[in-house]
């Protein structure tokens, strides 16, 4: 396991590698709009992608903007350039950018300790919870793994999703290793609200939507409720294209709540490349504070990254305070995707160039994003390109193909003939956990159904022994196997999913005189 290493290690070795500062300029390009529209247009038919919207910034100027396709197949509304889109996971880096703002007024400094801000705040380990600091909230390195089944599908709210933390064993040691990871990215809303006194909703609303005039972004999915112009998500269901519900991430929404259009990304991405100005001229972030988002902080271990590297071939991978970064064609490319039921983004910027994408969509990782920063990239290098299209479709391809055969691989290893130990009604009952929570399984006319919050329910078949397969009732989000351990006494005491584990709640005692031991 490599140790990962301070920007003060990576910048010089990035600088000793000619990746930083010493790359020639950028040749002269007259942008194409029509042929790079067409480029854009091939590829949604490549993807199937009912709706999306680019924007190509450079040299603070915007070169394109366009909406393409529709907001929802079957509708004849198309996306334009103020269709709101969910970015997902690019909101990380304005929730970076919020906490520079603080930074910058004194209020809260990057090696501050969480619990200075948060003195509620606790970690399953008690040197953890006095050691994590601001800035590590922003790094995916804290030690801890991946918890979204704190929010996803569920109804907890943001200060409960925090208390579980501490019931959350780390996965490695802190600073160790790089481990994606939201709910940290929670903790940081909620350190900005700590700080500022007002919630990090109405804080991204005051201090940088509106000195960028973002007009039409907002910081959550119910605030757009009632909008007409929004795009609908669309994942593919046994293989044809088609129209699912939302997954809010609003109980995590620093981590990837936002919504906004393709114009008002433009803005944000000119403010990035400018220094810090917004496009009026007015600083929403100092030119200090730029520079230290965009500073690498972690190493990213190959598979840890984006597939991509495969085709673009890295010397290096990193991640700043919330920028994925890697070295292309001799620039440093600093960029971030988003990805949530049924929605795709991508935010790229090659900073030295004052250039940058926004692509936003609504079909579930449509990799077509991909295809297009990198096109967008190419356009403005060396002349040299290639099929991002073909190319990258080709590569996710081979993945799925991949996924398929794990999963045929796994259909075989289930055990034929066998039955449940017990009587299906023996299942029944509540199932909890101080850090996952409640699971509900419930006897209804010959069959079981499981509970696992709002958006996670399903009917159980049997699959072998005591395990069945769940299948979710929101077919995109596939199917669970969900395993009944029993006891010496062949009662039911525990129920597995994944690697929950949930324990089986006590019944209700018997009524007095029942014949119940005493």
């Amino acid at each position: 396991m490599k140790t990962a290493k301070s920007a003060l290690t990576l910048v010089p070795l990035m600088a000793c590698l000619g990746l930083l500062g010493a790359a020639p300029a950028s040749l002269p390009v007259d942008f194409d709009s029509g042929s790079f529209a067409e480029f854009v247009q091939q590829g949604m038919e490549s993807w199937e992608v009912p709706g999306m919207a680019v924007a190509v910034v450079k040299d603070g100027e915007v070169l394109f903007l366009r909406g393409f396709g529709v907001l929802r197949l079957g509708s004849d509304k198309a996306v334009d350039k103020d269709s709101l889109f969910a970015i997902g996971s690019t909101t990380k880096a304005m929730t970076a950018a919020a906490l520079a703002i603080l930074v910058e007024e004194g209020k809260i400094a990057w090696s501050d300790p969480v619990v200075r801000h948060l003195p509620e705040f606790r970690l399953h380990d008690p040197v953890m919870t006095r050691q994590v600091t601001v800035g590590d909230l922003l790094t995916h390195n804290t030690g801890l793994g991946n918890a979204d089944f704190l929010w996803y599908g569920k109804s907890n709210s943001r200060d409960e999703i925090v208390r579980r933390l501490r019931f959350l064993e780390p996965s490695t040691s802190m600073r160790s290793n790089f481990t994606y990871q939201n709910i940290m990215y929670l903790v940081a809303g909620e350190v900005v609200e700590a700080a500022s006194g007002i919630t990090w909703d109405s804080f991204l609303t005051t201090r940088i939507f509106q000195p960028l005039r973002m007009d039409g972004a907002v910081p959550v999915a119910s605030a757009w409720a009632g909008f007409p112009n929004v795009a609908a998500p669309h994942d593919r269901l046994e293989g044809t294209v088609a129209t699912i519900e939302n997954a809010s991430v609003d109980a995590v929404g620093p981590a990837g709540s936002v919504w906004s259009g393709v114009e008002d990304m433009s803005k944000w991405m000119r403010m990035l490349l400018d220094e810090g100005k917004a496009p009026d001229g007015r600083q929403v972030l100092s030119a200090k504070s730029v520079e230290e988002l965009f500073q690498p902080r972690v190493i990213v271990s190959g598979n840890g990254f984006y597939p991509t590297t495969e085709l673009t071939q890295p010397h290096w991978t990193t991640y700043g305070r919330g920028w994925f970064q890697h070295d292309y064609r001799g620039k440093k490319v600093d960029f971030h995707t988003g990805s949530i039921d049924g929605m795709s983004a991508i935010v790229g910027l090659i900073r030295e160039q004052s250039l940058g994408v926004c692509v936003l969509l609504n079909l579930d990782h449509a990799e077509l994003r991909h295809a297009t920063m990198y096109q967008v990239f190419d356009l403005f290098g060396d002349g040299a390109s290639r099929d991002w299209n073909s190319d990258i479709k080709n590569l996710y391809d081979k993945r799925s193909a991949a996924a398929r055969e794990r999963s045929e691989e796994a259909e075989q290893q289930r055990v034929e003939g066998t039955s449940p130990s017990l009587a299906l009604d023996h299942y029944a009952g509540t199932y909890q956990d101080p850090l996952f929570g409640a699971f509900e399984i419930t006897h209804d006319d010959g069959r079981l159904r499981g509970v696992y919050g709002p958006a996670l329910q399903g009917w159980l078949d049997h699959w072998n022994y005591d395990t069945f397969r769940i299948r979710w009732d929101a077919a995109w989000r596939g199917t669970t196997l969900v395993s009944f351990v029993l006891d010496h006494r062949g009662r039911v005491k525990r129920l597995e999913l994944g690697n929950a584990s949930f324990a089986r709640a006590p019944t209700e005692p018997r009524p007095s005189g029942s014949g119940t031991p005493k």
